[in-house]
């Protein structure tokens, strides 16, 4: 199937929203394309939506780890929302959610934010 994501900025916030299968097949090209999107528009804070991943492995939490650690160096926060049982189960076991906030839906996290979406 791969990985279909998408990118919109809200404010100074990214809303990241990806579907499909995260593996280290996905994970350098979506690694690249986030990093140019944050570094061509004023972002601080990171919106991840997971309502349409099916699969993701240890590479794309590296994605998302690494993500994390310059929307950090920002000064800003990386919400996840509309998570999968299984990706949550994945998220819970490697620790992420003990450094990244988990909100209902995207509208939630992005309020939580300051952006009134």
């Amino acid at each position: 199937m791969g990985l279909h994501s998408t990118f919109a900025v809200k404010e100074n916030v990214l809303v990241v929203r990806l579907a499909g299968e995260l593996d280290h097949h996905e994970a350098e090209q979506l690694r690249m394309e986030w990093k140019k999107v944050m570094y061509e528009h004023d972002v601080k804070h990171v919106v991840l939506n997971l309502e349409a991943m099916d699969f993701m492995d240890s590479s794309g939490l590296g994605v998302v780890l690494g993500r994390y650690k310059e929307v950090l160096q920002l000064g800003g926060e990386m919400v996840v929302c509309s998570i999968s049982p299984p990706i949550r189960r994945l998220f819970e076991m490697s620790g992420l959610f003990k450094i990244v906030r988990l909100e209902e839906n995207e509208q939630f996290a992005l309020e939580t934010l300051g952006v009134a979406s």
